[in-house]
């Protein structure tokens, strides 16, 4: 299983930090409308704040000292001045509350999108390096964090900007000294408060990557729930989960002491803010240069502007949490995949030679990861419509020789031809569309019978995918579920018998009617009389079509028109069942082997 130290230690694209801005500022493109139309009631809301002081010290110093006969009789109109502007206010709030994290909602979508997308484009090697709890995490908690900075990104820096900016504004215009002793003091506060809060980005990082590993060890767990029951493994995996907990806690922890540390700032900045008012206040009252009023809006207006200075330093949270997790989403999508369509790849469904199948291994030479060789120099001709098996020793390379033709990985030297073309100068969409593989783990979506093998021809008719089910000899158990074709077959087809999983399987590969068929140990897991029925399935699917079987099982090869040896990354010897038996090598020890003969 993928352990927490795993997951710190995968290897990722390398992402500049300007390339992460300008990839997030591009997703706000097709919701300018609602950004600007955020801003600006964010505009409306911040004036309203500031107006509020400057309403009061006008009535307070001007208005309210008039005769009691004026102010009564304009009592109704500042009524309905303050209704007016208060229920701007309100609208604006819901408009920002509603609308920004709506349009939150809409970019996290789109990065969703993007990025299952490109998770479809990866190439296996990119899974074989990574864990599958891991990519979930990205595709989840990630892009929520992701969401929540792009809502409250620029409008907490607009909003907060206006009112400090604002605030200090106003407050400059009543006493110049007052003002620049608290400026001063704000500047310093915001300057400990910010660089505290920036101190914390590598923690957000290691929290998200931490609930990665979390996510792996659940997945991984739960995945094979089956093992884990049958070995009476459920300790050993409550450990495995402990050591990737108590490691998300350790982050978690630090985090908030961080958090501690930085909210007792806050207070602290409030306190000196406060101090500031009433003693330089006080001085300056003494001296004669402030009136006392003018010390209540003092006091206003530090109530303003100091919830959107700890606003802002609190935002420094969202925004660590969610570059941290766009960081990770850039990650991914920089990725390229090792295998894609050349630029002017053909169609291999356009190439019309006199025989459609023809397979051709040249000198092929492959290794996973730059690891050790797998594939010293395999050549192997499959002309069309022949039944070749591979078998060997387990590790031989007959699994890596067949992953080669639909290009799950590329060669490293040589090359894999179809038809006398390398599948390097096709399509990727049309060399698989070719090519049909029945497994002997079969995956089943979760969804019906009939979603499952209409996988193999999306858009096929229904009389289409029952005609599939009565060649791949499925028909009669599909008939007698609850539901027939409608019923459900529950996660990775766990509701049904692994030999009818395996009949809807060639079911599938019946519907997509390919002219390469690849068994891979299609009926090893199977009792004897399942493997009987699902022998005739594949004899009658692999019917005209170039087909390559990887076996261990020899029983199972005797009617292959070619067997070929494949031991140490090569092949070693190639004929009939009776040839290879006459000549008394490698095949011949194999075969005494299984039957003792």
């Amino acid at each position: 299983m993928a352990t927490t130290d795993d997951i710190l230690s995968e290897s990722h694209a390398e992402v500049s930090a300007a390339r992460v801005w300008r990839r997030f500022i591009a997703y706000y493109g097709p919701y300018k409308g609602l950004f600007f139309a955020d801003l600006a009631c964010a505009v409306v809301l911040a004036g309203i704040d500031l107006a509020f002081p400057q309403f009061l010290n006008f009535f307070t110093k001007e208005f309210f000292l008039e005769a009691p006969e004026r102010i009564l009789g304009s009592l109704g109109l500042i009524l309905l001045l303050f209704v007016a502007l208060y229920a701007l206010r309100t609208g604006c709030q819901f408009f920002i509350t509603c609308w920004g994290h709506i349009m939150g909602a809409y970019m996290e979508a789109d990065m969703r999108r993007d990025l299952f997308a490109q998770f479809q484009r990866l190439s296996f090697s990119y899974y074989d390096r990574h864990n599958t709890g891991a990519m979930m995490a990205k595709v989840t908690s990630d892009l929520f964090d992701i969401s929540e900075l792009a809502h409250h990104g620029p409008e907490n820096l607009f909003i907060c900007t206006l009112k400090i900016v604002g605030s200090f504004a106003l407050l400059f215009m009543i006493n110049v000294p007052l003002t620049a002793i608290m400026l001063a003091a704000t500047l310093v506060m915001a300057g400990l408060s910010f660089a505290l809060n920036y101190r914390r980005r590598t923690v957000f990082r290691e929290n998200r990557e931490r609930m990665a590993g979390i996510n792996a060890t659940v997945q991984d767990s739960l995945g094979g729930i089956r093992v884990v029951k049958s070995f009476g493994g459920e300790a050993a995996e409550r450990e495995k989960f402990r050591g990737a907990n108590e490691a998300f806690l350790d982050t978690k922890k630090r985090s908030y002491r961080f958090l501690g540390a930085f909210h007792a700032m806050n207070s602290l900045f409030m306190g000196v803010l406060y101090t500031v008012t009433i003693v330089g206040g006080g001085f300056f009252v003494a001296q004669g240069t402030l009136a006392v009023t003018d010390l209540a809006i003092y006091a206003l207006y530090i109530g303003i502007f100091i919830s959107p200075v700890e606003q802002l330093i609190n935002f420094t949270e969202t925004l660590q949490k969610g570059y941290a997790g766009f960081r990770r989403f850039m990650e991914v999508l920089d990725e390229h995949p090792d295998v894609e369509s050349r630029p002017g790849a053909t169609d291999l469904a356009a190439i019309d030679p006199g025989e459609r199948g023809h397979v051709e291994y040249r000198d092929v030479r492959f290794a996973y990861d730059a690891g050790e060789p797998v594939l010293r120099g395999l050549s192997l001709d499959i002309p069309a419509g022949t039944t070749v098996a591979l078998v060997g020793p387990s590790g031989g390379g007959k699994t890596t020789t067949c992953s080669l033709l639909p290009r799950f990985y590329d060669v490293d030297a040589g090359a894999v031809l179809i038809d006398g073309v390398d599948v390097r100068d096709v399509t990727v969409e049309s060399l698989r569309g070719a090519i049909g593989i029945v497994q002997q783990d079969v995956y089943l979506f979760g969804g019906t019978v009939r979603d499952n093998i209409a996988y193999g021809r999306p858009g096929a008719t229904d009389a289409e995918i029952v005609e599939a089910a009565r060649r791949a000899n499925a028909l009669g158990f599909i008939e007698a579920l609850p539901n027939g074709f409608d019923t459900r077959v529950g996660e990775r087809g766990a509701r049904l018998s692994g030999g009818q999983k395996q009949r809807i399987a060639i079911a599938r590969v019946f519907l997509r009617d390919p002219r390469i068929l690849i068994l891979d140990e299609a009926t090893s897991a199977l009792d004897n009389e399942s493997e009987r029925a699902i022998q005739a399935s594949l004899d009658e699917l692999s019917r005209g079509r170039t087909t390559l079987i990887i076996a261990h099982r020899l029983s199972t090869i005797r009617g292959a028109q070619l067997i070929a040896v494949v031991e140490d990354g090569r092949v070693v010897e190639q004929g009939t069942h009776d040839e290879l038996l006459a000549a008394d090598g490698t095949y011949a020890r194999y075969y005494r082997m299984q039957f003792g003969e």
